[in-house]
């Protein structure tokens, strides 16, 4: 991450002057875009300091009575965590509903999870102390994730990180991490921001949040996001020399927080937020209008789905329904599956968000970079690899685990429009074995008198591996849609892994190679008259949007809140141009060649 910069004014003069120039405070911390929005205020400085982990041996005969000091401290802290729970129960309802979520997921690991079995087992095993045990055991877990560099998962750790801290402060008597109330209209600045603390902010009060630390998936990011404040995490050194009520100005769309801003620069983003607003207000125009091309193409625009919270920017963007609902998050932070009627509940949520619009389930997408201790327990951590058991590899590697989360499915399709989408598929194969669980799972809800969709769901292929895309026509006997998960076909494609700095520049979903295969999938899809979708962040660019039109693509799915601005697009643009501009576009071999047509065909330059 960058360092502050300095700015300094140059004075134009070869002689040094007699009188020493003032000196410039303006300095600017460079973070990641958590959540959009520009926000200019007073800093409130959240004050917790970093506890000091004691670390002492005990004696034998002392086990028991520091083992108990460690189940004491989970009971305070269960204490602590419900009443912050009640707190979160008085938020807006996205953010309220998920901040309920996550305290319920704390409390389960605070009950048997591998973080207080491993510090009681520490402290049995090797005599020390209960603070020193918990910041151990919080280490093994941390080094298990270091080769993950995926951002979901990073924050999935944050969260046992959050549960340790809080555990090792009650042991230490540290006090609680408390946030004096800010002043109306500040910028909430801290070390580390955890949703926790977040629970005991007035959202009314603050415009916006920005942190030395924390990634853009983490549970802050997601709560600001659907709070609509501007956030900026990971900003390095931020809260070091920021005292209370320093102006500060939080760029969530740029990732960037300027502090002690020049007059002028102040003037600058004032003039952007105003802007900003006047493009808001006639993106909202558009909410209720259709997608529809000047020539009278109607595009589909969907809504990605992580985490249930997320539902209300889906209503709010004029989404036409959920074109990916990731499933993944129910199986983290937890030893054990999610029941059946676990599923459920979820899923009749979502359902009930969209008011009979389409909703497409991915199965459980976990292996590579994404750990579920339950369904890992029983394979090396090669077998998960990212070329090793993934999605749909390691459900049919766990027979029950897929026909629970099918029976889940089945059971609230009768109630809403429903999809399923197997991800990382590669042969017919894999296709034919999970369908065949599917009816045989309808077969049994039928027999027991479970009213069921007729027909059953949809079963949809994930095309985000080059050898699907290129087995796209037999795939497309199989299932009964497509959808092209452009990040991952990206990544395999260029084998390039763009959360690694040094290769990361070479991640390009221009390249030929890649716009080949979504061609071909595309053309597949329209041959065999089966839906094609696109999920990727492609889709939600609306740089890009044209081209994934021209190419035959009516159906994208983003985030909920890029859809009013490829809306916006859809409807200034003709459907046929579009198509004529594409096959130009696919004419070309050179990545810059083609970024600059792109460019070109939307008036940027």
């Amino acid at each position: 991450m960058a360092k502050p910069s300095k700015h300094s004014a140059k004075t134009g003069k070869k002689k040094p002057s007699a009188k020493a120039a003032p000196k410039i405070k303006e300095r600017v911390f460079d973070g990641l875009a958590a959540a959009p929005g520009i926000a200019i205020g007073p800093a409130a400085i959240w004050g917790g300091a970093d506890i000091e982990v004691p670390v002492y041996a005990i004696a034998k005969s002392k086990v028991a009575a520091e083992v108990g000091r460690l189940d004491h401290a989970v009971i305070v802290a269960k204490q602590q965590m419900r009443a912050l729970q009640e707190r979160a129960r008085d938020m807006p309802r996205a953010a309220g509903e998920e901040m309920v979520f996550l305290f319920d997921a704390y409390l389960a690991m605070l009950d048997d999870s591998r973080l207080v079995r491993g510090a009681r087992e520490k402290i049995s095993e090797d005599r020390i102390n209960a603070e020193a045990a918990v910041d151990e055991q919080l280490s093994s877990l941390a080094e298990r994730f270091q080769a993950m560099e995926d951002a979901y998962i990073a924050a999935r750790l944050d969260d046992i990180r959050e549960v340790a801290t809080r555990l090792i402060g009650i042991l230490s008597r540290a006090s609680d991490h408390v946030i004096a109330p800010p002043p109306k209209g500040a910028v909430l600045i801290a070390g580390h921001l955890s949703p926790a603390d977040m629970a005991q902010v007035d959202p009314e009060s603050i415009n916006a949040v920005a942190a030395a630390l924390g990634g853009t998936e983490g549970h802050t990011a997601i709560m600001a996001r659907a709070l609509g404040l501007p956030a900026v995490m990971g900003a390095s050194g931020l809260h070091e020399g920021i005292s209370s009520g320093t102006c500060v100005i939080v760029d969530g769309f740029a990732g960037r927080v300027i502090v002690d801003p020049l007059p002028e620069t102040i003037k600058a983003y004032e003039k952007r937020i105003s802007e900003s607003r006047k493009r808001t207000r006639a993106l909202e125009r558009l909410r209720h209008q259709p997608a529809t091309s000047r020539d009278g193409i109607d595009i589909q625009l969907m809504a990605n789905v992580e985490l249930p919270m997320e539902m209300e920017m889906v209503r709010q963007s004029g989404a036409q329904g959920v074109g990916l609902l990731r499933s993944e998050f129910m199986f983290m932070n937890r030893e054990d599956i999610p029941s059946e009627d676990e599923q459920v509940a979820v899923f009749e949520s979502i359902i009930g968000g969209v008011d009979g619009r389409p909703v497409t389930v991915r199965t459980l997408d976990i292996g590579g970079e994404k750990a579920s201790p339950a369904l890992l327990k029983n394979l090396d951590e090669a077998a998960a690899s990212a070329l090793g058991l993934r999605g749909i590899r390691l459900s049919l590697a766990n027979p029950e685990t897929l026909r629970t989360q099918f029976r889940a499915i089945l059971r609230v399709s009768g109630g809403g429009n429903i999809r399923i989408l197997l991800p990382m598929v590669t042969t017919p194969s894999e296709v034919k074995r999970a369908k065949k669980m599917l009816y045989e799972e309808a077969a049994k809800l039928k027999s027991a008198g479970i009213l069921l969709a007729d027909p059953l769901p949809p079963v949809g292929v994930m095309i985000e591996v080059p050898g699907a895309a290129l087995a796209a026509d037999a795939l497309a006997q199989a299932s009964d849609f497509f959808a092209i998960g452009s990040n991952d076909l990206t990544m395999y494609t260029l084998a390039v892994d763009r959360a690694n700095e040094h290769v990361a520049h070479l991640f390009n979903t221009l390249h030929p190679a890649v716009l080949r295969l979504i061609q071909f999938t595309t053309q597949a899809a329209l041959r065999a008259r089966i839906p094609v979708s696109i999920c990727g962040e492609m889709a939600g660019d609306a740089r890009y949007t044209e081209l994934l039109v021209g190419l035959g693509l009516h159906d994208l799915s983003m985030t909920a809140g890029n859809i009013p601005n490829v809306k916006k697009r859809i409807r200034s643009m003709d459907v046929l141009t579009a198509s004529q501009r594409a096959m130009q576009i696919m004419e070309q071999s050179d990545s810059g060649r083609i970024a600059m047509l792109i460019d070109d065909f939307n008036g940027i330059g």
